[in-house]
């Protein structure tokens, strides 16, 4: 034991001795175990927040959705007919799905609705669907402050609306859209709730379901199928379209995690029968994308863990360097302790303890480095935007980020690792020294 404490002793004062070069030569160690703990990081919460966006889709959710066909394909089946274009889900399917899966299954249709949603000088593209009560829970959607359709509202086909976030705050800017009124189309609705902010706006979800929660206006379906009809009409500057969609989506949740996919199966091989090409309709099952989005995340933090760790090896070649050059630097101090009794043995322990020392440094100096960086991202990336200058180079983004234990761990120990498998070999070479040899080098 005291060997070992005089060994390292001695190897600290000769690392104090050669202070700007052990920095140096700890650098790269530094910044490949900075680099481990960044990169994992990072991975980390990108993943976290796809699988927390996916997740609010509802694990246990399977999503039917009516998509617009390529032109192409529309020409090829008739169903073009100058300026209307027929497709997606019919309230015919509909049946079928509720009939397929049983009158217990909680199935819950949207039908979009109206060109515009207006209020006084403003408007704005409309995403309005009707829909019923039960989209609240399946959709896993929160009401911030009034209510949300109740089923009076079905059987008498009330005007009202609830309506997303963003709505609420672009369309009533300076007053309480609680009791107000808004237009889709010609048509007045009477708010009557406003829904929670949702984070799926231009993120994982937000690509699944193809828009963002925070725009949508809901009103109910009985209302939607009395006062627009199943024809949609969009003008915009210079262009005008219209499409026949009776049934947007369906919403249908499965009893357990285990039925989800074997619902899934169920409702994709009736739809290929009704529908045979696949081509206006489409199924979203975030359960399996949940697996998929897991997976995938655990193969990009192996490649950037990989891509990393390379850092860790240049440092650990550096080491190597600077210590075959510290062994023909001390070449005569070589020989001096071997004169004095000391073994091959206490010589390489000499010169391990000494690549090692810097090493386990430098991994700690990078751990608490890679701790800063990745706590730090997360406030400073969203403001490069609104920097002076430079600002303009940048895009509105966030880089969330989740720091493990495990990429800590693993990058501190393999830093020493590296430091003490990269300093043996000059340590050999320096134990192998004649004493006589040694003696005489100047």
């Amino acid at each position: 034991m005291a060997f070992l404490l005089e060994t390292l002793r001695l190897g600290l004062t000769n690392l104090r001795l050669r202070l700007l070069r052990s920095i140096l030569t700890a650098l790269g160690i530094i910044l490949g175990v900075t680099a481990v703990i960044l990169m994992v990081s990072i991975g980390e919460g990108k993943k976290i927040a796809a699988l927390e966006q996916i997740e609010r889709l509802g694990a246990r959710n399977i999503i039917i959705r009516s998509v617009k066909p390529p032109e192409s394909v529309q020409r090829e089946q008739g169903r073009q007919q100058s300026w209307q274009t027929k497709y997606g889900i019919t309230r015919s399917d509909l049946r079928e799905i509720e009939q397929l899966l049983g009158e217990d299954a909680i199935i819950v249709p949207a039908k979009e609705v109206g060109g515009q949603v207006l209020r006084e000088d403003r408007k704005r593209t409309s995403q309005s669907y009707g829909t019923t009560p039960e989209l609240l829970d399946v959709a896993g959607l929160s009401v911030a402050r009034g209510r949300y359709l109740v089923d009076d509202d079905l059987a008498n086909r009330t005007k009202v609306a609830v309506i997303g976030h963003e709505v609420a705050r672009t369309l009533f800017p300076f007053s309480d859209p609680i009791g107000n009124t808004l237009r889709i189309d010609q048509q007045v609705f009477n708010v009557v709730g406003i829904l929670k902010p949702v984070g799926l706006a231009g993120g994982a979800g937000a690509a699944l379901i193809g828009r963002d929660l925070n725009q949508d206006v809901h009103i109910p379906i009985t209302t939607a199928r009395q006062l627009f009809g199943d024809t949609i009409i969009r003008r915009g500057s210079g262009n005008f379209s219209a499409s026949e969609v009776q049934v947007h989506e369906i919403y249908f949740t499965a009893h357990t995690r285990e039925r989800v996919l074997v619902d899934a199966d169920l409702i994709r091989r009736m739809m290929e029968v009704r529908h045979p090409r696949m081509d206006d309709v489409e199924l979203i099952i975030p359960y399996e994308l949940l697996q998929n989005a897991r997976q995938e995340a655990m193969t990009a933090n192996l490649v950037n863990g990989t891509i990393a760790a390379i850092a860790l090896l240049v440092g650990g070649i550096g080491i190597m360097n600077i210590m075959l050059a510290t062994v023909t630097e001390r070449t005569r101090e070589i020989g001096i302790r071997r004169a004095l009794g000391a073994t091959r043995k206490h010589i390489i322990w000499q010169f391990l303890v000494e690549s090692g020392v810097i090493s386990a440094i430098g991994g700690l100096i990078g751990v608490v480095l890679g701790i800063l960086l990745s706590a730090a991202l997360p406030r400073v990336v969203p403001m490069m935007p609104r920097l002076p200058v430079i600002g303009e180079w940048f895009a509105e983004a966030e880089m969330p980020t989740q720091l493990t234990t495990w990429s800590i761990a693993v990058a501190f120990g393999v830093a020493t690792l590296i430091g003490i498998a990269f300093g043996l070999y000059p340590a050999r070479i320096a134990s192998l020294k004649d004493p006589v040899e040694a003696l005489r080098h100047d």
